[in-house]
């Protein structure tokens, strides 16, 4: 629950850095490589007009709020100085030129957009996160470079920001008819709609954590994101791909450019590949290596990544193609050019995920558990003389425990931790334990005030959430949150304190219906009932069962829709004699009804849906579908 009556919290503005924060910041940059700078500023063609692209909720992005972050300028003292200097390079914007026939926009999303310049038109790999980002990209290049058409798309994995704003690049009807490719590796759609359909609503309110789009820029507020700037806020679309890449070393040849495919599933994302244009030279690392360590698993949440594979796969690269590249680039950050400097890389990177993958599993056979890791684990001297193989995005920290949740789950063993008390319950127990709230807050301001900010957020946590309308208590969270925030190098742990600070002094986001439209006119059928049946209300079902006929006739395709024992199930290319009815409709009237943007009778009434039999057996189906809102809390009850 979120207390609605707001009126008692506390408005107070962001705090300056503490002494103990300021000894921390203060630590020098280590020196990185100056050359960071010149290959992120290399090539530049031309820059957005404006820096604002305007998109569905008004300003969709704005890279002029971070203009206090200036190449060369010392770290304030609530910013992490080598997060300092990963803002800077993140803050280089602009249409540049990787190479004769490459261009890459890059800082007008979290991700990088690349065109390639084909025979007849653009070939465009990762069309963004939003339709309002990717339209004004294309627009830059189409001025610049001049004006062609797209006749080709490839996602390289399965994650929003790489195929969002494909709808500001192409069309569903230049797709349909074949004027334009979807090029995609294998299993994509699954695991798209797995990760942003069916555990999305949740994984949208936690990536406002993660990412900190609320948050105002700042010295005191969102600087970075680690992996890019920040993230659109507008609305993300999909088409489906209309081309599988279902092996490594599978060749194609796009609008006139040869390229081949390096499927690497599991890694970065669970469908993904990197591929190599074997007429160039060039290499495109997808996600599998950026300039910054990486997420194994991400604290907006998504499937735990196997870290082992990950290594594996990066040295399959090494192996295939290592010898012919002169150019890498990649879905973040800026390109690498010449075949040794990418080589030193590949392998930076590759021995990045291997150390933390095999040190953890080593330290959790001596029996230590993730906590404990995660303290004893630190970055070797290999890693942290390169910027690109610190935690920006991803963290060590974060990091251990994935491995360790990846095969020994989140339980650490200890039969105390199997079934603890929920937040409240086990708040409203530690109050009384520490003697009441007051004497829990004399305490926890004791260790504000030594500079032990983690015990600080642990203990008053409690009670926040025994008694979220104890302004003090929220007071002294917030400020202790905002201490780890500043003193945080990984952006995206600094992005979710300031969060949780903020949310506690101003509440949070306003809570509407979730939607993602775009996202759903665009899946398969098994994957649209497979959305359906997860948001069923089961309690409100017990004791039906029964079986309805599904025709689609936009796709010829015949489903049987059962449900039975509270849960719904689906099969394909069947229809049952004794279903109690038979409904003839097509995917997006199904999906509107889905999305309770069209009512059942008014589809029958439009002539959109035909229904042969007992209509209510799909009211009580469609009528007991959860709705989800977003907004829900998380640094209280």
């Amino acid at each position: 629950m979120r207390v609605t009556d707001t009126s008692h919290l506390p408005r107070s503005t962001p705090n300056d850095a503490t002494v103990h924060t300021q000894a921390v910041t203060a630590q020098a940059v280590p020196r990185f490589d100056p050359a960071d700078f010149e290959r992120a500023e290399r090539g530049l063609v031309a820059q957005h007009p404006t820096g604002i692209i305007e998109g569905d909720f008004g300003q969709a992005w704005n890279i002029n709020k971070y203009d206090f972050i200036q190449r060369g300028s010392p770290n304030p003292d609530t910013v992490h100085p080598s997060l300092w200097r990963q803002a800077q390079l993140n803050n280089i914007h602009g249409l540049f030129e990787v190479a004769p026939g490459v261009w890459q926009a890059r800082s007008y999303d979290i991700s990088n957009i690349t065109f390639l310049a084909g025979e007849t038109g653009w070939v465009i790999i990762d069309p963004l996160t939003s339709t309002a980002t990717a339209t004004a990209c294309l627009a830059l290049a189409n001025e610049h470079l001049g004006e062609r058409p797209v006749t080709a798309v490839i996602y390289t994995h399965s994650h929003l920001d790489h195929f969002g704003g494909v709808l500001g690049v192409t069309t569903q009807a230049d797709v349909d008819a074949g004027r334009c490719r979807i090029i995609a590796p294998v299993h994509f759609m699954r695991e798209a709609v797995a990760e942003n359909l069916l555990a999305g609503h949740a994984m949208n309110r936690r990536a406002l954590y993660q990412f900190g789009p609320l948050l105002p820029a700042g010295p005191k507020g969102h600087v970075d994101c680690g992996l890019g700037k920040g993230t659109p806020l507008s609305l993300p679309g999909l088409i489906a791909p209309t081309e599988d890449i279902t092996f490594t070393g599978e060749e194609l040849t796009v609008d006139g450019i040869r390229i081949i495919f390096q499927l690497t599933p599991e890694t970065e994302a669970p469908a993904e590949m990197n591929f190599f244009f074997p007429d160039h030279g060039w290499l495109c690392m997808a996600e599998n290596c950026s300039h910054n360590m990486h997420n194994l698993i991400p604290i907006r949440g998504a499937q735990c990544r196997d870290s082992l594979a990950w290594s594996t796969y990066i040295d399959e690269a090494i192996e295939l193609f290592g010898d012919r590249t002169e150019l890498m680039f990649a879905s973040h950050h800026w390109p690498r050019w010449g075949t040794d400097n990418v080589r030193e890389f590949l392998c930076r990177q590759r021995d990045l995920y291997r150390w933390i993958h095999d040190q953890t599993l080593r330290l959790a056979n001596h029996g230590f558990v993730a906590t404990e890791i995660a303290e004893m684990l630190h970055p070797a001297t290999e890693h942290y003389e390169e910027s690109h193989t610190i935690g920006y995005y991803g963290s060590l920290i974060h990091n251990v425990k994935a491995v360790y949740q990846r095969y020994l789950s989140w339980y650490d063993g200890n039969p105390c931790h199997l079934h603890p008390h929920p937040p409240e319950a086990a708040g409203t127990r530690y109050v009384a334990l520490a003697g009441g709230a007051d004497a829990l807050l004399a305490s926890a301001r004791e260790a504000y005030d030594a500079g032990d900010y983690r015990w600080v957020a642990e203990l008053v946590n409690h009670l926040v959430f025994a008694d979220p309308t104890n302004t003090a208590a929220r007071e002294l969270q917030a400020s202790a949150l905002e201490q780890l925030g500043y003193q945080s190098e990984s952006a995206t742990f600094r992005n979710a304190y300031l969060m949780g600070a903020q949310e506690l002094r101003h509440g949070g986001p306003p809570r509407r219906q979730a939607a993602n439209r775009g996202l759903v006119r665009a899946l398969p059928i098994d994957q649209l009932l497979a959305l359906m049946a997860m948001r069923l209300k089961a309690d409100e079902v017990g004791g039906v069962r029964h079986d309805i006929n599904l025709v689609f006739t936009d796709l010829d395709e015949r489903w049987v829709l059962g449900l039975s024992n509270r849960a719904i199930h689906s099969r394909a290319n069947q229809q049952r004699a004794d279903a109690v009815l038979t409904v003839t409709t097509t995917r997006e009237t199904l999906s509107q009804i889905i999305a309770g943007e069209l009512a059942i009778d008014a589809a029958v009434d439009a002539g959109q849906l035909r229904a042969d039999g007992d209509l209510a057996a799909l009211h009580t189906i469609i009528d007991n579908l959860d709705v989800f809102v977003g907004g829900f809390s998380i640094i209280e009850p």
